[in-house]
């Protein structure tokens, strides 16, 4: 992979990284068929990455249909999919750790400690690999597609995130690789989520200014559900992640959940007028 990417860049061409841990929905899709359209290469990545999974979490159940990502990735404009071993990225001996300070810290890194750290890892492993012009990452891990754009800003990789709206099934539930778990009845529930954003944002909208009280409905709202047990929900500056009182400028509204077993996070981003 490596050696590809840079006979790419000596031929001048521009390296679109679509970064991906696989069951390729029509968010990932989207990613590949932008990038598509403004570089001269697509890479797709797909890379279960074990260390930023939990002890308790479902890494060994996370879906892996890596035949159907082939034809998925192809087909939206792919021109090479990397799909390296656990053992090929982290072999014998491998003790590195990358890690992104505060904005890494709160919500989902308090949540899941270590989570972050493991992204920054694989991230930085990746695009030294695949020596990108453009990375491509949606917004529905908010936290971590600033996380990724703070990483490769600091250590100067001279390439671009490019963060693409989250994409969402016709009933407003964001797309995740994890829905897959859900029951169709868990899936109708799991909808609290994207009504619960949407309410606060037309709050917001109608002049509400304190997090107080919009937090409060949020959580209202979330936990009218009987199987939909509320992990988190914040509104934050959406460019250093920290907590709002009153609320100014561009925020955005966090919010985690356990459907069942299965965990689920969605966000809105607002201006606030």
């Amino acid at each position: 992979m490596a050696a590809m990417s840079r006979r790419l860049q000596q031929q001048g061409r521009r390296l679109g990284v679509v970064p991906t841990m696989g069951a390729l929905h029509e968010g990932h899709l989207s990613l590949i068929r932008r990038a598509a359209s403004q570089n001269d290469v697509v890479i797709v990545t797909i890379f279960v990455n074990p260390l930023q999974f939990g002890p308790r979490e479902d890494f060994a159940r996370y879906p892996r249909p890596l035949s159907r990502d082939l034809r998925l990735a192809q087909a939206a404009g792919a021109d090479i999919v990397f799909a390296p071993s656990a053992a090929a990225i982290y072999p014998a001996g491998f003790q590195t750790s990358v890690e992104v300070g505060a904005l890494s810290q709160g919500w989902e890194g308090r949540a899941r400690p270590g989570h972050f750290r493991g992204v920054a890892t694989v991230v930085t492993l990746l695009v030294h690999l695949t020596q990108p012009t453009n990375v491509y990452v949606g917004q529905k891990d908010y936290q971590q597609a600033l996380i990724i754009t703070r990483l490769l800003h600091d250590l100067r990789v001279p390439c671009r995130v490019r963060v693409r709206p989250t994409v969402r099934e016709p009933d407003g539930l964001a797309m995740s690789s994890r829905n897959v778990f859900l029951t169709p009845r868990q899936r109708r529930q799991a909808l609290i989520l994207s009504r619960s954003l949407r309410a606060a944002r037309a709050a917001i909208r109608a002049g509400e200014r304190r997090a107080s009280r919009l937090l409060a409905a949020m959580r209202r709202r979330i936990r009218s559900e009987p199987d939909v047990r509320l992990d988190g929900a914040a509104i934050v500056d959406a460019a250093t992640l920290e907590p709002q009182q009153v609320l100014r400028g561009r925020v955005a509204l966090l919010v985690a959940a356990r459907v069942g077993r299965t965990r689920l996070i969605d966000n809105l981003l607002v201006d606030v007028s």
